[in-house]
Protein backbone atom coordinates (compact mmCIF):
# COMPACT_ATOMS: atom_id res chain seq x y z
CA UNK A 1 0.00 0.00 0.00
CA UNK A 2 2.87 2.40 0.69
CA UNK A 3 4.39 2.09 -2.55
CA UNK A 4 0.93 2.95 -4.07
CA UNK A 5 0.21 5.48 -2.25
CA UNK A 6 3.69 7.47 -2.73
CA UNK A 7 3.53 7.43 -6.53
CA UNK A 8 0.30 9.34 -6.39
CA UNK A 9 0.77 13.32 -7.58
CA UNK A 10 -0.67 15.90 -6.43
CA UNK A 11 -3.29 18.05 -8.75
CA UNK A 12 -6.64 19.63 -8.76
CA UNK A 13 -8.48 16.42 -9.92
CA UNK A 14 -7.37 14.06 -7.75
CA UNK A 15 -7.83 16.19 -4.60
CA UNK A 16 -11.58 17.17 -5.77
CA UNK A 17 -12.47 13.36 -6.41
CA UNK A 18 -10.62 11.98 -3.16
CA UNK A 19 -12.88 14.95 -1.53
CA UNK A 20 -15.93 14.23 -3.04
CA UNK A 21 -15.25 10.01 -1.78
CA UNK A 22 -14.21 10.97 2.06
CA UNK A 23 -17.17 13.52 2.11
CA UNK A 24 -19.53 10.48 1.43
CA UNK A 25 -17.71 8.21 3.67
CA UNK A 26 -18.15 11.15 6.54
CA UNK A 27 -21.72 11.15 6.55
CA UNK A 28 -22.48 7.60 8.32
CA UNK A 29 -19.50 8.08 10.97
CA UNK A 30 -20.34 11.24 12.10
CA UNK A 31 -23.90 10.32 12.53
CA UNK A 32 -22.89 6.98 14.24
CA UNK A 33 -20.22 8.81 16.56
CA UNK A 34 -23.29 10.84 17.33
CA UNK A 35 -25.29 8.37 18.22
CA UNK A 36 -22.57 7.07 20.75
CA UNK A 37 -21.70 10.39 22.44
CA UNK A 38 -25.65 10.81 22.79
CA UNK A 39 -26.35 14.00 21.00
CA UNK A 40 -28.42 14.54 17.61
CA UNK A 41 -26.67 13.24 14.17
CA UNK A 42 -26.42 17.58 13.05
CA UNK A 43 -24.06 17.61 15.95
CA UNK A 44 -21.66 15.01 14.92
CA UNK A 45 -22.56 16.33 11.09
CA UNK A 46 -21.62 20.02 12.05
CA UNK A 47 -18.60 18.94 13.66
CA UNK A 48 -17.06 17.16 10.76
CA UNK A 49 -17.82 19.86 8.27
CA UNK A 50 -16.22 22.66 10.66
CA UNK A 51 -13.63 20.79 12.20
CA UNK A 52 -12.61 19.77 8.48
CA UNK A 53 -12.89 23.05 7.04
CA UNK A 54 -11.00 24.60 9.54
CA UNK A 55 -7.82 22.42 9.99
CA UNK A 56 -7.54 21.82 6.27
CA UNK A 57 -6.88 25.47 5.51
CA UNK A 58 -4.39 26.54 8.33
CA UNK A 59 -3.76 22.74 9.69
CA UNK A 60 -0.08 21.43 9.83
CA UNK A 61 -0.72 18.20 7.48
CA UNK A 62 -2.43 18.49 4.06
CA UNK A 63 -4.40 15.72 3.07
CA UNK A 64 -5.52 14.73 6.75
CA UNK A 65 -8.75 14.64 7.64
CA UNK A 66 -10.49 15.46 10.66
CA UNK A 67 -14.00 15.28 11.70
CA UNK A 68 -15.74 13.79 14.62
CA UNK A 69 -13.97 10.70 15.69
CA UNK A 70 -14.93 7.31 18.47
CA UNK A 71 -12.44 7.86 20.33
CA UNK A 72 -13.55 11.18 21.45
CA UNK A 73 -17.46 9.94 21.48
CA UNK A 74 -16.97 7.34 24.21
CA UNK A 75 -15.49 10.06 26.64
CA UNK A 76 -18.60 12.33 25.64
CA UNK A 77 -21.07 10.19 26.36
CA UNK A 78 -20.54 9.72 30.22
CA UNK A 79 -20.26 14.08 30.06
CA UNK A 80 -23.67 14.45 28.47
CA UNK A 81 -25.33 12.30 30.84
CA UNK A 82 -24.41 14.04 33.91
CA UNK A 83 -24.76 17.00 31.86
CA UNK A 84 -28.66 16.34 31.47
CA UNK A 85 -28.76 15.20 35.03
CA UNK A 86 -28.05 18.63 36.40
CA UNK A 87 -31.40 20.06 34.78
CA UNK A 88 -35.15 19.40 33.97
CA UNK A 89 -36.24 16.63 31.25
CA UNK A 90 -35.99 18.96 28.22
CA UNK A 91 -33.19 21.16 29.33
CA UNK A 92 -30.52 19.54 27.56
CA UNK A 93 -28.12 20.80 29.32
CA UNK A 94 -25.83 17.81 28.98
CA UNK A 95 -25.38 19.06 25.15
CA UNK A 96 -24.52 22.74 26.22
CA UNK A 97 -22.11 21.48 28.87
CA UNK A 98 -20.76 19.55 26.14
CA UNK A 99 -20.22 22.30 23.76
CA UNK A 100 -18.14 24.33 26.66
CA UNK A 101 -15.82 21.52 27.14
CA UNK A 102 -15.35 21.51 23.58
CA UNK A 103 -14.53 24.77 23.54
CA UNK A 104 -12.05 24.47 26.90
CA UNK A 105 -10.61 21.64 24.99
CA UNK A 106 -9.42 23.57 22.32
CA UNK A 107 -7.98 26.05 24.17
CA UNK A 108 -5.82 23.09 25.62
CA UNK A 109 -4.77 22.02 22.21
CA UNK A 110 -4.30 25.71 21.08
CA UNK A 111 -1.95 26.00 24.21
CA UNK A 112 -0.10 23.10 23.16
CA UNK A 113 0.44 24.06 19.85
CA UNK A 114 1.60 27.95 21.15
CA UNK A 115 4.40 26.36 23.57
CA UNK A 116 5.15 24.12 20.82
CA UNK A 117 4.68 20.17 22.46
CA UNK A 118 3.70 19.01 19.27
CA UNK A 119 7.42 18.13 18.77
CA UNK A 120 7.38 15.52 21.42
CA UNK A 121 5.33 13.24 18.92
CA UNK A 122 8.49 12.48 17.97
CA UNK A 123 9.47 10.76 20.79
CA UNK A 124 7.09 7.76 20.07
CA UNK A 125 9.30 5.23 19.21
CA UNK A 126 7.91 2.98 15.92
CA UNK A 127 7.26 -0.26 17.55
CA UNK A 128 4.21 2.19 19.04
CA UNK A 129 3.60 3.71 15.93
CA UNK A 130 2.92 -0.02 14.63
CA UNK A 131 1.11 -1.15 17.39
CA UNK A 132 -1.20 1.77 17.31
CA UNK A 133 -1.72 1.69 13.48
CA UNK A 134 -2.52 -2.45 13.95
CA UNK A 135 -4.46 -1.91 16.89
CA UNK A 136 -7.05 1.08 14.74
CA UNK A 137 -7.50 -1.08 11.95
CA UNK A 138 -8.58 -3.76 14.36
CA UNK A 139 -11.30 -1.53 16.00
CA UNK A 140 -11.59 0.30 12.77
CA UNK A 141 -12.77 -3.53 11.30
CA UNK A 142 -14.70 -4.62 14.63
CA UNK A 143 -16.63 -1.24 14.28
CA UNK A 144 -18.10 -1.97 10.97
CA UNK A 145 -19.31 -5.69 12.33
CA UNK A 146 -22.27 -3.86 13.95
CA UNK A 147 -23.96 -3.35 10.36
CA UNK A 148 -24.45 -6.73 9.63
CA UNK A 149 -26.80 -6.39 12.30
CA UNK A 150 -30.56 -5.06 12.02
CA UNK A 151 -32.70 -4.59 14.49
CA UNK A 152 -35.86 -6.99 15.31
CA UNK A 153 -38.42 -6.25 18.00
CA UNK A 154 -36.08 -3.40 19.74
CA UNK A 155 -33.26 -5.35 19.70
CA UNK A 156 -29.95 -5.83 17.31
CA UNK A 157 -29.38 -9.46 16.22
CA UNK A 158 -26.81 -10.42 13.52
CA UNK A 159 -28.74 -10.54 9.92
CA UNK A 160 -29.50 -14.28 8.66
CA UNK A 161 -30.69 -15.55 5.07
CA UNK A 162 -30.94 -13.31 1.95
CA UNK A 163 -30.41 -10.22 3.97
CA UNK A 164 -26.95 -11.41 5.21
CA UNK A 165 -26.06 -13.02 1.89
CA UNK A 166 -27.13 -9.57 -0.09
CA UNK A 167 -25.13 -7.14 2.63
CA UNK A 168 -22.05 -9.52 1.69
CA UNK A 169 -22.10 -9.57 -1.95
CA UNK A 170 -22.85 -5.66 -2.10
CA UNK A 171 -19.82 -5.45 0.46
CA UNK A 172 -17.20 -7.70 -1.65
CA UNK A 173 -18.78 -6.13 -4.91
CA UNK A 174 -17.11 -2.73 -3.63
CA UNK A 175 -13.82 -4.20 -2.42
CA UNK A 176 -13.61 -6.08 -5.74
CA UNK A 177 -14.02 -2.45 -7.61
CA UNK A 178 -11.62 -0.96 -5.41
CA UNK A 179 -8.77 -3.64 -5.85
CA UNK A 180 -9.48 -3.97 -9.44
CA UNK A 181 -10.23 -0.59 -10.76
CA UNK A 182 -6.33 0.66 -9.70
CA UNK A 183 -4.88 -2.04 -12.06
CA UNK A 184 -7.07 -0.71 -15.27
CA UNK A 185 -6.49 2.77 -14.43
CA UNK A 186 -5.55 5.15 -11.99
CA UNK A 187 -7.18 8.34 -13.27
CA UNK A 188 -10.17 7.52 -11.06
CA UNK A 189 -10.60 7.53 -7.51
CA UNK A 190 -11.67 3.57 -6.97
CA UNK A 191 -13.67 4.17 -3.56
CA UNK A 192 -15.62 6.65 -5.02
CA UNK A 193 -16.46 4.48 -8.47
CA UNK A 194 -17.02 1.31 -5.92
CA UNK A 195 -19.54 4.03 -3.95
CA UNK A 196 -21.82 4.72 -6.97
CA UNK A 197 -21.89 1.23 -9.37
CA UNK A 198 -23.38 0.09 -5.88
CA UNK A 199 -25.34 3.14 -5.14
CA UNK A 200 -26.72 2.58 -8.75
CA UNK A 201 -27.16 -0.97 -8.43
CA UNK A 202 -28.75 -0.53 -4.91
CA UNK A 203 -31.12 1.96 -6.39
CA UNK A 204 -32.42 0.86 -9.88
CA UNK A 205 -32.61 -3.08 -8.63
CA UNK A 206 -34.91 -1.94 -5.28
CA UNK A 207 -32.69 -4.08 -3.06
CA UNK A 208 -33.93 -3.75 0.48
CA UNK A 209 -30.70 -3.23 2.42
CA UNK A 210 -29.70 -0.56 4.48
CA UNK A 211 -29.06 2.95 4.13
CA UNK A 212 -28.02 5.98 5.31
CA UNK A 213 -31.43 7.27 5.76
CA UNK A 214 -32.25 4.38 7.22
CA UNK A 215 -29.32 4.29 9.51
CA UNK A 216 -30.01 7.57 10.47
CA UNK A 217 -33.86 7.13 11.28
CA UNK A 218 -32.95 3.67 13.43
CA UNK A 219 -30.42 5.35 15.45
CA UNK A 220 -33.55 7.89 16.35
CA UNK A 221 -32.55 10.55 13.79
CA UNK A 222 -35.41 12.08 11.45
CA UNK A 223 -32.93 11.96 8.79
CA UNK A 224 -30.60 14.79 7.15
CA UNK A 225 -32.79 17.87 7.10
CA UNK A 226 -29.92 20.25 8.04
CA UNK A 227 -29.46 23.88 7.79
CA UNK A 228 -26.57 25.86 8.36
CA UNK A 229 -24.88 25.64 12.23
CA UNK A 230 -25.50 28.73 14.11
CA UNK A 231 -23.75 30.28 17.07
CA UNK A 232 -25.09 28.52 20.14
CA UNK A 233 -24.81 32.01 22.61
CA UNK A 234 -27.32 29.65 25.01
CA UNK A 235 -23.89 28.42 26.05
CA UNK A 236 -23.17 31.42 28.07
CA UNK A 237 -26.41 31.66 30.04
CA UNK A 238 -27.88 28.40 30.40
CA UNK A 239 -24.27 27.14 32.12
CA UNK A 240 -23.18 28.70 35.19
CA UNK A 241 -19.65 30.55 34.52
CA UNK A 242 -18.19 29.15 37.83
CA UNK A 243 -15.84 27.39 39.64
CA UNK A 244 -18.00 24.31 39.94
CA UNK A 245 -18.64 23.99 36.40
CA UNK A 246 -14.72 24.78 35.44
CA UNK A 247 -14.24 21.59 37.98
CA UNK A 248 -16.83 19.67 36.09
CA UNK A 249 -16.12 20.24 32.58
CA UNK A 250 -12.01 20.40 33.07
CA UNK A 251 -11.22 16.82 33.68
CA UNK A 252 -12.96 15.95 30.78
CA UNK A 253 -11.68 18.97 28.51
CA UNK A 254 -7.95 17.94 29.33
CA UNK A 255 -8.91 14.14 28.43
CA UNK A 256 -10.28 15.10 25.18
CA UNK A 257 -7.25 17.28 24.22
CA UNK A 258 -5.07 14.79 25.07
CA UNK A 259 -6.51 11.84 23.05
CA UNK A 260 -7.21 14.58 20.46
CA UNK A 261 -3.92 15.46 19.80
CA UNK A 262 -2.51 11.88 19.92
CA UNK A 263 -4.66 10.47 17.50
CA UNK A 264 -3.86 13.71 15.75
CA UNK A 265 -0.37 13.39 16.13
CA UNK A 266 -0.33 9.85 15.04
CA UNK A 267 -1.92 10.08 12.15
CA UNK A 268 -0.02 12.82 11.12
CA UNK A 269 2.61 10.90 11.77
CA UNK A 270 1.32 8.29 9.56
CA UNK A 271 0.63 10.07 6.77
CA UNK A 272 4.30 11.81 6.81
CA UNK A 273 5.37 7.99 6.13
CA UNK A 274 2.45 6.80 3.26
CA UNK A 275 3.87 10.44 1.36
CA UNK A 276 7.37 10.56 2.38
CA UNK A 277 6.98 14.33 3.33
CA UNK A 278 6.42 16.00 6.76
CA UNK A 279 3.50 17.69 8.17
CA UNK A 280 4.09 21.00 10.72
CA UNK A 281 2.64 18.95 14.13
CA UNK A 282 2.73 22.85 16.43
CA UNK A 283 0.50 24.36 13.21
CA UNK A 284 -1.72 20.85 13.23
CA UNK A 285 -2.26 21.41 17.34
CA UNK A 286 -3.33 25.11 17.16
CA UNK A 287 -5.40 24.49 14.25
CA UNK A 288 -6.74 21.33 15.93
CA UNK A 289 -7.67 23.49 18.74
CA UNK A 290 -9.23 26.86 16.89
CA UNK A 291 -11.59 24.32 14.63
CA UNK A 292 -12.56 22.66 18.14
CA UNK A 293 -13.36 26.21 19.98
CA UNK A 294 -15.14 27.44 16.80
CA UNK A 295 -17.23 24.24 16.77
CA UNK A 296 -18.08 24.18 20.33
CA UNK A 297 -19.42 27.39 19.41
CA UNK A 298 -21.44 27.00 16.87
CA UNK A 299 -22.97 23.57 17.86
CA UNK A 300 -20.52 20.64 16.99
CA UNK A 301 -19.37 17.67 19.27
CA UNK A 302 -15.57 18.72 18.52
CA UNK A 303 -13.27 16.09 16.81
CA UNK A 304 -9.64 15.44 15.86
CA UNK A 305 -7.84 13.81 13.12
CA UNK A 306 -9.48 10.59 11.57
CA UNK A 307 -7.11 8.06 10.36
CA UNK A 308 -9.77 5.94 8.34
CA UNK A 309 -11.06 9.04 5.78
CA UNK A 310 -7.40 10.31 6.35
CA UNK A 311 -6.08 6.93 4.45
CA UNK A 312 -9.43 7.50 2.11
CA UNK A 313 -8.27 10.67 1.09
CA UNK A 314 -4.50 10.28 0.57
CA UNK A 315 -4.79 6.49 -1.31
CA UNK A 316 -7.54 8.51 -3.86
CA UNK A 317 -5.03 10.77 -4.79
CA UNK A 318 -5.90 13.39 -2.23
CA UNK A 319 -2.13 15.49 -1.10
CA UNK A 320 -3.58 19.06 -0.98
CA UNK A 321 -5.64 21.11 1.53
CA UNK A 322 -7.90 21.08 -0.97
CA UNK A 323 -9.01 17.60 -0.96
CA UNK A 324 -9.91 18.16 2.73
CA UNK A 325 -11.94 21.71 1.70
CA UNK A 326 -13.85 19.99 -1.05
CA UNK A 327 -14.75 16.96 2.03
CA UNK A 328 -16.24 19.89 4.11
CA UNK A 329 -17.66 21.62 1.68
CA UNK A 330 -19.71 18.73 -0.08
CA UNK A 331 -20.67 17.36 2.96
CA UNK A 332 -22.04 20.77 3.89
CA UNK A 333 -23.96 20.66 0.64
CA UNK A 334 -25.22 17.05 0.92
CA UNK A 335 -26.90 18.39 4.34
CA UNK A 336 -28.12 21.31 3.15
CA UNK A 337 -29.18 20.06 -0.66
CA UNK A 338 -28.75 16.47 -1.59
CA UNK A 339 -29.64 15.34 1.46
CA UNK A 340 -32.11 12.76 -0.07
CA UNK A 341 -29.85 11.42 -2.81
CA UNK A 342 -27.37 10.98 0.13
CA UNK A 343 -29.76 9.11 2.46
CA UNK A 344 -30.12 6.69 -0.47
CA UNK A 345 -26.94 5.49 -0.28
CA UNK A 346 -26.08 1.87 0.82
CA UNK A 347 -24.35 1.26 3.69
CA UNK A 348 -22.46 -1.65 2.13
CA UNK A 349 -20.59 0.22 0.18
CA UNK A 350 -19.50 2.01 2.76
CA UNK A 351 -18.76 -0.64 4.81
CA UNK A 352 -16.80 -2.02 1.59
CA UNK A 353 -14.79 1.33 1.23
CA UNK A 354 -13.47 0.94 5.13
CA UNK A 355 -12.67 -2.97 4.84
CA UNK A 356 -10.25 -1.79 2.17
CA UNK A 357 -9.16 0.87 4.40
CA UNK A 358 -8.36 -1.52 6.77
CA UNK A 359 -6.89 -3.66 4.91
CA UNK A 360 -4.34 -0.89 3.67
CA UNK A 361 -3.92 0.18 7.23
CA UNK A 362 -2.95 -2.67 8.84
CA UNK A 363 0.93 -3.56 8.97
CA UNK A 364 1.03 -6.73 7.50
CA UNK A 365 5.11 -6.11 7.38
CA UNK A 366 5.03 -6.13 11.88
CA UNK A 367 4.36 -10.00 11.04
CA UNK A 368 7.50 -10.59 8.91
CA UNK A 369 9.84 -8.26 11.20
CA UNK A 370 8.70 -10.46 14.78
CA UNK A 371 11.84 -12.52 14.45
CA UNK A 372 14.16 -10.02 13.30
CA UNK A 373 13.57 -7.21 15.95
CA UNK A 374 14.46 -7.00 19.71
CA UNK A 375 12.04 -9.03 21.81
CA UNK A 376 11.13 -6.14 24.15
CA UNK A 377 9.91 -4.52 20.69
CA UNK A 378 7.36 -7.37 19.60
CA UNK A 379 6.39 -6.91 23.14
CA UNK A 380 5.58 -3.14 22.71
CA UNK A 381 4.15 -3.70 19.05
CA UNK A 382 1.75 -6.28 20.49
CA UNK A 383 1.35 -4.12 23.76
CA UNK A 384 0.24 -1.30 21.87
CA UNK A 385 -2.25 -3.14 19.51
CA UNK A 386 -3.86 -5.02 22.34
CA UNK A 387 -4.51 -1.95 24.59
CA UNK A 388 -6.35 0.18 21.45
CA UNK A 389 -8.62 -2.68 21.18
CA UNK A 390 -9.34 -2.75 24.29
CA UNK A 391 -8.79 0.67 26.29
CA UNK A 392 -8.10 3.39 23.98
CA UNK A 393 -5.97 5.33 21.92
CA UNK A 394 -4.70 7.27 24.65
CA UNK A 395 -4.21 4.87 27.07
CA UNK A 396 -2.45 2.42 24.44
CA UNK A 397 0.40 4.47 23.19
CA UNK A 398 0.80 6.56 26.32
CA UNK A 399 1.21 2.71 27.81
CA UNK A 400 3.33 2.01 24.82
CA UNK A 401 5.95 5.23 25.21
CA UNK A 402 6.26 4.42 29.13
CA UNK A 403 7.26 0.71 28.35
CA UNK A 404 9.48 1.56 25.40
CA UNK A 405 10.97 4.40 27.67
CA UNK A 406 11.69 2.00 31.04
CA UNK A 407 12.99 -0.38 27.82
CA UNK A 408 15.56 2.13 26.72
CA UNK A 409 16.70 2.89 30.44
CA UNK A 410 17.30 -0.82 31.63
CA UNK A 411 19.17 -0.83 28.36
CA UNK A 412 21.08 1.72 28.84
CA UNK A 413 21.96 1.32 32.61
CA UNK A 414 24.09 -1.46 31.77
CA UNK A 415 26.27 -0.10 29.23
CA UNK A 416 28.09 2.06 32.15
CA UNK A 417 31.87 0.88 32.26
CA UNK A 418 34.84 1.78 34.08
CA UNK A 419 38.54 0.88 33.06
CA UNK A 420 40.87 1.05 35.56
CA UNK A 421 44.68 2.00 34.93
CA UNK A 422 47.49 2.81 36.97
CA UNK A 423 49.71 6.00 36.67
CA UNK A 424 53.64 5.68 37.13
CA UNK A 425 53.11 8.06 39.82
CA UNK A 426 50.78 5.88 42.40
CA UNK A 427 46.89 6.73 40.50
CA UNK A 428 44.45 5.09 40.43
CA UNK A 429 42.43 6.39 37.04
CA UNK A 430 38.66 5.11 36.09
CA UNK A 431 38.15 5.58 32.63
CA UNK A 432 34.33 6.02 32.74
CA UNK A 433 32.26 4.78 29.31
CA UNK A 434 28.44 5.03 29.18
CA UNK A 435 25.60 7.11 30.12
CA UNK A 436 25.69 8.10 33.60
CA UNK A 437 21.98 8.84 34.75
CA UNK A 438 19.29 7.93 37.07
CA UNK A 439 19.32 4.18 35.78
CA UNK A 440 23.21 3.41 35.30
CA UNK A 441 23.66 4.82 38.86
CA UNK A 442 23.97 1.73 41.02
CA UNK A 443 26.25 0.26 38.28
CA UNK A 444 28.33 3.18 38.32
CA UNK A 445 29.08 3.10 42.13
CA UNK A 446 29.72 -0.70 42.21
CA UNK A 447 32.73 0.15 39.59
CA UNK A 448 34.88 1.99 42.93
CA UNK A 449 36.91 0.26 45.46
CA UNK A 450 36.67 3.30 48.10
CA UNK A 451 38.27 2.00 50.94
CA UNK A 452 41.00 -0.09 49.02
CA UNK A 453 42.01 2.47 46.29
CA UNK A 454 45.23 4.16 46.72
CA UNK A 455 45.33 7.92 47.93
CA UNK A 456 44.95 9.24 44.68
CA UNK A 457 42.15 9.07 42.34
CA UNK A 458 41.52 10.59 39.24
CA UNK A 459 38.29 9.82 37.27
CA UNK A 460 38.05 10.40 33.53
CA UNK A 461 34.53 11.24 32.17
CA UNK A 462 36.05 11.74 28.46
CA UNK A 463 33.86 8.57 27.13
CA UNK A 464 30.82 9.34 29.29
CA UNK A 465 27.97 11.72 29.26
CA UNK A 466 26.60 13.15 32.57
CA UNK A 467 22.96 13.61 32.04
CA UNK A 468 20.94 13.99 35.28
CA UNK A 469 20.58 15.57 38.70
CA UNK A 470 20.91 12.16 39.74
CA UNK A 471 24.05 11.67 38.28
CA UNK A 472 25.19 14.94 39.77
CA UNK A 473 23.98 13.63 43.11
CA UNK A 474 26.14 10.63 42.55
CA UNK A 475 29.43 12.13 41.68
CA UNK A 476 29.02 14.27 44.95
CA UNK A 477 28.54 11.27 47.19
CA UNK A 478 31.69 9.73 45.87
CA UNK A 479 33.59 12.63 46.15
CA UNK A 480 32.45 12.91 49.77
CA UNK A 481 33.50 9.06 50.31
CA UNK A 482 37.00 9.77 49.35
CA UNK A 483 37.49 12.88 50.81
CA UNK A 484 36.57 10.92 54.19
CA UNK A 485 38.87 8.55 53.45
CA UNK A 486 41.36 10.95 53.01
CA UNK A 487 42.16 10.28 50.03
CA UNK A 488 42.36 13.06 46.84
CA UNK A 489 40.12 12.65 43.92
CA UNK A 490 40.17 14.24 40.86
CA UNK A 491 37.33 14.39 37.95
CA UNK A 492 38.72 15.07 34.41
CA UNK A 493 37.38 15.86 31.11
CA UNK A 494 33.65 16.84 32.57
CA UNK A 495 31.12 18.74 30.12
CA UNK A 496 30.83 22.30 30.69
CA UNK A 497 27.33 22.38 31.83
CA UNK A 498 28.12 19.56 34.84
CA UNK A 499 31.08 21.40 35.94
CA UNK A 500 28.62 24.26 36.65
CA UNK A 501 25.99 22.49 38.38
CA UNK A 502 29.00 20.58 40.54
CA UNK A 503 30.34 23.96 41.23
CA UNK A 504 27.49 25.52 42.73
CA UNK A 505 26.49 22.48 44.89
CA UNK A 506 29.52 22.73 46.82
CA UNK A 507 33.03 24.55 47.42
CA UNK A 508 35.22 20.72 47.53
CA UNK A 509 34.32 20.80 43.50
CA UNK A 510 36.79 23.91 43.01
CA UNK A 511 39.51 21.76 43.84
CA UNK A 512 38.50 18.50 42.70
CA UNK A 513 37.51 19.21 39.05
CA UNK A 514 40.93 19.24 36.55
CA UNK A 515 40.36 21.50 33.71
CA UNK A 516 41.80 19.07 31.16
CA UNK A 517 43.81 20.94 28.56
CA UNK A 518 45.14 17.77 27.53
CA UNK A 519 41.39 17.13 25.69
CA UNK A 520 42.00 17.34 22.07
CA UNK A 521 38.47 18.97 21.92
CA UNK A 522 39.75 21.97 24.15
CA UNK A 523 42.31 22.70 21.31
CA UNK A 524 39.68 22.50 18.42
CA UNK A 525 37.74 24.98 20.03
CA UNK A 526 40.53 27.15 20.09
CA UNK A 527 42.04 26.50 16.51
CA UNK A 528 40.07 23.74 14.55
CA UNK A 529 42.13 24.97 11.43
CA UNK A 530 44.98 22.88 13.57
CA UNK A 531 43.40 19.41 13.81
CA UNK A 532 42.28 18.01 10.16
CA UNK A 533 42.51 14.24 11.26
CA UNK A 534 38.94 13.22 13.12
CA UNK A 535 38.62 13.19 17.07
CA UNK A 536 39.62 9.75 17.24
CA UNK A 537 42.82 9.94 15.68
CA UNK A 538 44.35 11.96 18.56
CA UNK A 539 45.80 10.11 21.36
CA UNK A 540 43.44 10.75 24.58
Amino acid sequence: MMEFISKRSSNVKNDVLSGLTVALALVPEAVAFAFVAGVDPLVGLYAAFMIGLITSIFGGRPGMISGATGALAVVMVSLVSRGNAMGTEGDELGLYYLFMTVILMGVIQVLAGVFKLGKFVRLIPHPVMMGFVNGLAIVIFLSQLSMFMTSENGEMVWMQGASLFTMVGLVALTMFIMFGLPQITKKLPEALVAILVVSVIVIFGNLDVATVGSFIRDGGGQGLQGSLPIPQWKIFYKIPMNLATLKFVGPYALILAAIGLIESLMTLNLIDELTESRGNSNRECVAQGSANIITGLFGGMGGCAMIGQSIINIKGGGRGRLSGIVAALALLAFILFASGLIEQVPIAALVGVMFMVVFGTFAWSSFRIMNKIPRTDVFVLILVSSMTVFFDLAIAVISGVIVSALVFSWENAKRIRARKRTKEDGTKVYEIWGPLFFGSITAFNDKFDVKNDPKSVEIDFIESRVSDHSAIEAIFNLVTKYKQEGKKIYLKHLSEDCKVLLHKSSPIFREVIIDAIDDPRYHLAENPEAFSKGLADYKL
